[in-house]
């Protein structure tokens, strides 16, 4: 009996030991800002593995979130529980470590691509400038991770998944998964929106970056570029993004790209987030896995 308690007290405290390991964090931070115009720190969030810090060697890879409109770079955290989703799947040994940052796309304009002062209305506003020359670098050098395009993944809800396609669209060197979950990819006439009054330049940026059109009308190397980017597209069936979504895969079905297509029943809300970030979670841990070249 003794044999008995003694291996059942053993296994009670690797389990704990192996919970604490794998227990991470997610903290709201500010970091400095020159690109946005009047904006000296920008808000993001960031989830760190519990073991973070501990092996000075160890380089993580970084899943890049994107959240939706109206939304902010908490919403992962608060909403979708990011840090338990993350520590549940490193404990039951589905994932590897990773770090997984979440920028705030919504306080001063909610917009996540370049506007110019006076088209169409819209303000001085370069986010894509800032993400990929600010942001990106900031992270690559603050945190130890990994600078390789295996180790580097993106996903995005609704506005956010368009940004994150668009992203992927213009710099597939960059990211070696794009996981779209109803991305808003083009302009659509929506009821919130009328009584918006930087709707209208909003949607022209949106329109202006269009990733539907820009692939259709790709160059053959771009094409090759589009082809090493693992593609997901994720939308419930009563989604208002649901068209413009199957157009985005007939427009990789047209120009050979491979993807993956996942529909279910669901309209635009968090209830269809939830497990679709933990599949995009899944889903980025299979190329980090891979060794950086």
């Amino acid at each position: 009996m003794k044999k008995i308690f003694f291996a059942f007290l053993l296994c009670l405290i690797c389990i704990a030991v192996d919970a604490r390991v794998h227990k991470g964090n997610t903290l709201s931070l500010k970091m400095p800002c020159k690109l946005l115009t009047g904006i000296t720190e920008r808000d993001y969030s960031i989830y760190l593995p519990g073991s973070y810090g501990k092996n000075p060697q160890k380089k993580y890879p970084v899943l890049y979130l994107m959240h939706g409109g109206g939304g902010s770079h908490t919403d992962y955290q608060h909403h979708f529980h990011l840090s338990q989703v993350v520590d549940r799947l490193l404990s039951d040994g589905i994932i590897e470590e990773m770090i997984v940052v979440c920028p705030e796309g919504n306080q001063q304009n909610m917009m996540y691509f370049n506007a110019t002062e006076g088209d169409n209305g819209a303000p001085d506003w370069k986010y894509e400038d800032y993400f990929f020359k600010e942001l990106i670098p900031y992270i690559e050098t603050t945190y130890t991770v990994r600078t390789d395009k295996d180790g580097r993944a993106i996903a995005g809800f609704s506005m956010g998944g368009g940004a994150a396609t668009v992203y992927g669209v213009h710099h597939p060197e960059l990211f070696s998964m794009v996981y779209d979950i109803s991305g808003y990819l083009r302009s659509q006439q929506l009821d919130f929106l009328k009584n918006d009054t930087s709707a209208n330049w909003r949607q022209w940026v949106i329109d202006k970056n269009n990733p539907i059109l820009r692939i259709e009308n790709g160059t053959q190397e771009e094409i090759s570029a589009w082809k090493t980017v693992d593609w997901k597209v994720a939308v419930g069936d009563h989604d208002f993004t649901i068209e413009g979504n199957m157009d985005l895969v007939k427009a990789f079905r047209k120009r050979g790209i491979p993807y993956s297509l996942f529909i279910d029943t669901g309209v635009h809300d968090g209830i269809w987030v939830q497990p679709c970030l933990e599949d995009a979670i899944k889903r980025a841990d299979t190329h980090f896995r891979k060794e950086p070249k």
